[in-house]
């Protein structure tokens, strides 16, 4: 790189907004990260609403050639080889394709980002792998317990590193919550935790069947899931209402909570998970996911409380998807958007608010249906993959800490339809006497789709 524009980019990359995080966190090598002579050659799997954002970040930090897309949905993919295309610094459209076992055969790939809804995370994860890339896949990592069990043996056995989207760990405000408020024992001892979520997101409509489109691959989408009658297209919203392709609120919101607690307070597996809820309410669609639910995850002295609710008003109006520490000096709320700290006693009250970018980054401010405070979060933890590939060291949302928080909010699903507390045993892949919830670990595939297992990959 010529010196004069490595001294003007590193003189950019100084002036922005999370500058100060990024150099905190990877110091001068951060610039090197963003600034590299050799691009990585990407591709996406999803090209939907989540696959391009995730996409976008890391063509925001680093010199990227997305290389192929795929998608089942025609649409959404020469709609997102457009895009990509009038982003990409050498203005080339990427290859297409319906398969992504025909995309990762080409053996072509530095990384993979995985947007596609959760029942295909593990096995393109796996075959992104096997592929010799390094994966970035959107949580929950799994829709059972043992195809996470598998996706860390394989991430482990391939030797790639695999990031998960729990980016509220690359959160500037929660870093800074957590490194000035947590770490610095200002807390003091935490024994009680309450994780919530009370948006209306839950789909409970009644649509008719319909002839699916030619456009799409119906066929393809499903893949291993069970094949529901089609009754309009399932992008974003439709899937997430059936626990047939994922895990309720509880595997799209409480995973999100959970692993920033467990994060925060450097927790491992649950020693137990209890959970009770249903569908209390909204009774009159076709949505089979729990619109109320309670779960309780309990560790050494401290109990984790997740609450959701997809009707009525939430219980704290200022934090109506967060989590909050009790300690004995102080109590610590947190959420996407801000924190608050409130000490016992006569002590200061800190407040902070979530970090934009969007003088940084203007293009953020018309790309349609971005999460503009999410952004900064992604760029880092962009960032924080990219340095785990360059030093072949784990991410700060390693695939085994994603599969710990994905598989402990399954295991509160199964406790919910079991109607008992279990206790899981990783290393056994066994829920402790209970072989009917142990049963339930890992689902049935469609055929031909084969079910992974740790087994595969010893």
């Amino acid at each position: 790189m010529d010196q004069n524009i490595f001294n003007i980019n590193r003189r950019n990359f100084i002036k922005g907004a999370t500058a100060s995080m990024v150099l905190s966190s990877f110091g001068a090598y951060g610039f090197e990260l963003m600034h590299r002579n050799r691009p990585w050659r990407v591709g996406l799997i999803g090209t939907g609403w989540y696959g391009k954002s995730d996409l976008f970040r890391l063509m925001q930090v680093t010199q990227v050639n997305v290389v192929s897309i795929c998608d089942v949905d025609n649409k959404l993919l020469s709609e997102a080889a457009a895009l990509i295309s009038q982003r990409q610094q050498s203005k080339k459209m990427p290859r297409m394709y319906r398969d992504y076992r025909k995309m990762l055969a080409e053996k072509d790939l530095d990384i993979v980002i995985i947007g596609t809804p959760d029942h295909w995370h593990a096995l393109q994860t796996i075959e992104a792998l096997k592929s010799g890339a390094h994966v970035y896949v959107q949580k929950p990592i799994s829709t059972d317990v043992v195809e996470g069990e598998a996706m860390v043996a394989a991430a482990r056995k391939y030797n790639r590193i695999v990031q998960v989207g729990t980016q509220r760990k690359s959160t500037p405000h929660l870093i800074e919550a957590k490194k000035n408020i947590v770490d610095a024992g200002l807390l003091g001892k935490v024994s009680h935790v309450e994780m919530s979520c009370y948006y209306h997101m839950r789909a409970n409509d009644n649509p008719p069947l319909q002839q699916v489109p030619e456009y799409l691959d119906y066929e393809m989408w499903t893949g291993p899931a069970p094949l529901r009658p089609y009754d309009g297209l399932p992008h974003r919203r439709w899937w997430r209402t059936f626990m047939e392709y994922g895990n309720g609120i509880m595997g799209d919101m409480c995973v999100h909570m959970l692993d920033t607690v467990r994060w925060m307070l450097a927790l491992d597996w649950p020693k137990r998970i209890s959970s009770t809820g249903g569908i209390y309410v909204q009774k009159e669609g076709k949505s089979n996911i729990a619109d109320t639910q309670t779960a309780i995850f309990e560790f050494e002295d401290l109990n984790c409380v997740w609450q959701h609710r997809t009707w009525g008003t939430p219980a704290d109006p200022e934090y109506p998807w967060s989590f909050k520490l009790y300690g004995e000096k102080g109590t610590l709320m947190g959420s996407t958007m801000k924190y608050d700290f409130i000490p016992h006693g006569d002590g200061e009250k800190i407040h902070k608010d979530v970090v934009y970018e969007k003088e940084k980054y203007p293009e953020d401010l018309t790309e349609k249906d971005i999460e503009l405070n999410a952004a900064p979060a992604t760029r880092l933890h962009m960032l924080d993959f990219l340095a785990a590939i360059d030093q072949n060291s784990l991410p700060i949302a390693d695939i085994r800490e994603g599969h710990i928080s994905s598989a402990s909010c399954i295991l509160a699903n199964l406790s919910m339809a079991t109607g008992r507390p279990l206790v899981y045993n990783p290393n056994k892949i066994i829920v402790v006497n209970d072989e009917e919830a142990t049963a339930l670990l890992q689902r049935e595939y469609r055929a031909p789709w084969k079910h992974p297992h740790p087994k595969d990959f010893l």
